[in-house]
């Protein structure tokens, strides 16, 4: 069953993949609209919340995601495809879910934006490594050669070039990143979730055959991320509104960046396409719900005080 579906790609030409890449620049300029020289700023003020964050995602989340492909041992595509997600930086939504959420917002930014600056770096990095480490996900990494210089030159120009691009323009031009900032950010997302829908409809009949294989492993992979974020905002003893931050920050992560490696340097591979596909969907499921949760326990103490 692992050998057809490891053969399996996704049905996407280049054309979509273009779209894709476009929609993410997109996504990452919106993020960029709430940045400022500031948020990098907490960086050195608060050095204690910024090491626990990036700890978190860039190393307990791969070191967690190696431990669940240990015990559950998918198909080498899948695995492959969740080693992947949990090497890229924090997406979109976490910051607006931080806010829902009632969590330090400010740090959720900071975060998002410093997680993306260090993704060429960390992201190849932890990808190859426990790709490499693990024996089955090895072997189809040495099948397919991806050289790593032109991957970090992608993830560059897709995540760093449209985030300097926003910031600069809510640096000179304040009055109208004002004006468009949330429209911008919604109409980014609701594209991005379309855009997977419309990528799952044309891939109905892998989808359904691999999902049932993914759902666990997926519910697994983000669950533990969130718990593993808050866990390790416990053991820096930081408040609750950076516990609540930095959950929602290692469990919300870029799917589209995780999709255009994967069109870009796997040819669309079946098993980690439709992994990165359902993480970008069921991430905001668990964030809406938890950050939901954590709104009406802040809502109940208010009213309660």
């Amino acid at each position: 069953m692992c050998d057809i579906i490891d053969a399996k790609q996704l049905n996407f030409d280049q054309n979509n993949l273009i779209l894709l890449n476009c929609l993410l620049a997109f996504l990452m300029f919106g993020i960029a609209l709430d940045l400022k020289v500031e948020h990098f700023k907490r960086l050195i003020q608060y050095p204690r919340k910024a090491i626990a964050g990036i700890l978190s995602q860039y190393v307990l989340l791969p070191f967690l995601t190696y431990l669940i492909v240990i015990i559950l041992q998918p198909c080498p595509s899948i695995a492959l495809g969740i080693f992947l997600l949990g090497a890229c930086p924090g997406g979109n939504m976490s910051n607006f879910l931080s806010s829902l959420a009632k969590g330090n917002v400010a740090l959720s930014v900071t975060l998002t934006a410093t997680s993306t600056l260090l993704a060429p770096i960390m992201t190849p990095l932890n990808f190859a490594f426990y790709g490499g480490l693990y024996p089955p996900t090895a072997e189809l990494m040495q099948e397919i050669s991806v050289e790593p210089m032109e991957l970090f030159t992608t993830i560059v120009v897709i995540l760093g070039v449209p985030l300097i691009i926003g910031m600069l323009v809510n640096h000179f031009m304040p009055k109208f990143t004002a004006l468009i900032r949330r429209p911008v950010q919604i109409v980014s997302v609701i594209i991005f979730l379309c855009f997977i829908v419309f990528a799952f409809l044309k891939n109905y009949d892998l989808f359904m055959e691999i999902i049932g294989m993914i759902f666990l492993l997926v519910l697994l992979h983000n669950g533990l991320a969130m718990l593993g974020g808050y866990g390790l905002g416990a053991l820096f003893k930081l408040d609750f509104a950076d516990k609540k931050c930095l959950s929602i920050e290692t469990g919300i992560h870029n799917a589209a960046l995780g999709l255009i490696i994967i069109f870009s340097f796997f040819k669309g591979l079946g098993g980690m396409a439709v992994v990165a596909g359902w993480w970008g969907i069921w991430d905001l499921v668990t964030g809406f719900i938890i950050a939901t949760y954590w709104s009406r326990m802040a809502a109940k103490k208010t009213l309660q005080a």
